[in-house]
């Protein structure tokens, strides 16, 4: 046999033992994912259960102390390794499967919003908290609590397979998603998912890829996801327009801020429209809150506005920021009036990992039983993209409206009047745990 036959054998027979590796770990998967399959449907009354106590008992960002405790007791039941007291109250769990393998991550998040739930369900929350020194209703209206609930199943499901795991899972149940309740965030200040970061959640174990899951309106129990840019960016804007203050039947001795800001709202919206290149990528701006003065004839010293920066691109961003300071600024001059414009960074836009994503294609498609699709632009921010930031990542949303219902009517996230769909919630624990077993057997 020549040099040239022995080099063509050589390559026939690598090849060979390459198609027989990766056929053995497919085979590998399909079995893992079928038994995901068999031990989701196992655990969906307790899960939920937890999901509806965690809803009855909801806690805001950096106060999730009930939460976190039945989070930790959970796992410890399950003979998992369990860290608390992570960013706060964050919990992260180490699943350590019986073969080698490389590590694979599962996010939810835990904190509610302060919305008051109306009346109607029987596990409706009546709880109250402590936002920034106020009191106030507290309600799961983003779909948290199915989050936290899917990931303790999940951790079930896993625990249950730990044998047959080739690798290690993380399972981090995340705080403050929402921003944290106790503070005004600002420069210097950290929460959730960058301080889990900043205490080093990837140092001493470091995922190769990392996956979460948001609820959202959409048909129930399917999944969509996309490429790229999956969630916006988020920054917080806040303006102070100082006038002068006086008599509200003589303004000409006045410069008032209120007139000011109106005019302030109305152009800030042309930084959209007539400054943002919106072929390159949406943007918003939106002002959320207005406050100022003490009566109806007193033209007030000053007025208090907040609002929100959303996009994709991160030049876009910039860009959009500058504009508004200089925008801010202008009108207020031109009334006499002088503003102090501050934007404050939140959350960078999440970017979906293209290969993890197109891997994960038809293991999600399997868990829905095909009822899979392509995500809009949502309009949310998630710091879920700190972990992307860091890792391979992939971020995917699950429809929780009934059947029978529109989705495009359903109530939307952080309205009082959100609903999820309980059905849909072993679809998503068979979808985060699918991906964690198929990820493994095929990176081992």
């Amino acid at each position: 046999m020549n040099e040239k036959q022995c080099l063509s054998l050589l390559c026939s027979s690598m090849l060979m033992m390459s198609v027989g590796i990766s056929t053995a770990r497919a085979a590998d998967g399909a079995a893992l994912e079928s038994e995901v399959r068999t031990r989701a449907a196992a655990v969906e009354t307790q899960l939920i259960t937890w999901r509806r106590d965690i809803h009855q008992h909801p806690e805001l960002g950096d106060q999730e102390v009930r939460t976190a405790k039945l989070v930790a007791n959970h796992l410890r039941s399950l003979g998992i390794e369990v860290q608390t007291g992570v960013a706060r109250h964050g919990v992260v769990g180490i699943l350590r499967g019986a073969q080698p393998g490389p590590v694979v991550a599962l996010r939810a998040d835990m904190d509610a919003l302060p919305v008051k739930e109306p009346a109607g369900l029987p596990f409706a929350s009546t709880a109250k908290g402590n936002y920034q020194g106020n009191e106030v209703s507290v309600m799961h209206a983003c779909g948290h609590d199915a989050h936290t609930a899917m990931l303790m199943a999940s951790a079930s499901v896993l625990a249950g397979m730990k044998s047959q795991l080739p690798g290690t899972v993380m399972f981090i149940f995340q705080p403050a998603e929402e921003g944290p309740s106790l503070f005004m965030p600002g420069p210097g200040k950290t929460w959730g998912a960058r301080m889990m970061l900043e205490e080093g959640l990837f140092k001493r174990l470091k995922p190769a890829a990392v996956f979460g899951l948001h609820v959202m309106p959409g048909r129930s129990g399917e999944i969509t996801w996309r490429v790229g840019s999956t969630t916006a960016s988020s920054d917080t804007l806040n303006i102070t327009v100082k006038g002068k203050q006086g008599h509200g039947g003589m303004p000409w001795f006045t410069v008032d801020p209120v007139a000011t800001s109106a005019l302030m709202i109305s152009g800030l919206q042309t930084v959209v429209s007539r400054k943002a290149n919106l072929t390159v990528s949406p943007a918003v701006v939106t002002i959320g809150s207005i406050h100022g003065g003490t009566g109806p004839n007193i033209v007030p010293e000053s007025v208090e506005m907040s609002g929100t920066i959303r996009t994709y691109d991160k030049q876009v961003r910039k860009q959009v920021g500058e504009d508004i300071r200089l925008s801010a600024e202008k009108i207020a001059e031109s009334s006499g009036a002088h503003a102090d414009v501050s934007i404050v960074p939140m959350y960078d836009e999440t970017v979906n990992d293209e290969a993890l994503a197109q891997q994960m294609a038809p293991v999600l498609k399997r868990a829905t039983d095909g009822k899979v699709g392509t995500a809009a632009l949502p309009g949310a921010a998630e710091d879920f993209s700190f972990y992307a930031k860091q890792t391979p990542a992939l971020f995917v949303f699950l429809g929780i409206t009934p059947e029978g219902q529109d989705p495009a009517k359903a109530a939307p996230n952080h309205n009082p009047q959100f609903f999820v769909d309980e059905k849909a919630l072993v679809v998503g624990t068979r979808a985060m745990a699918s991906m964690a077993v198929n990820f493994l057997s095929r990176q081992r």
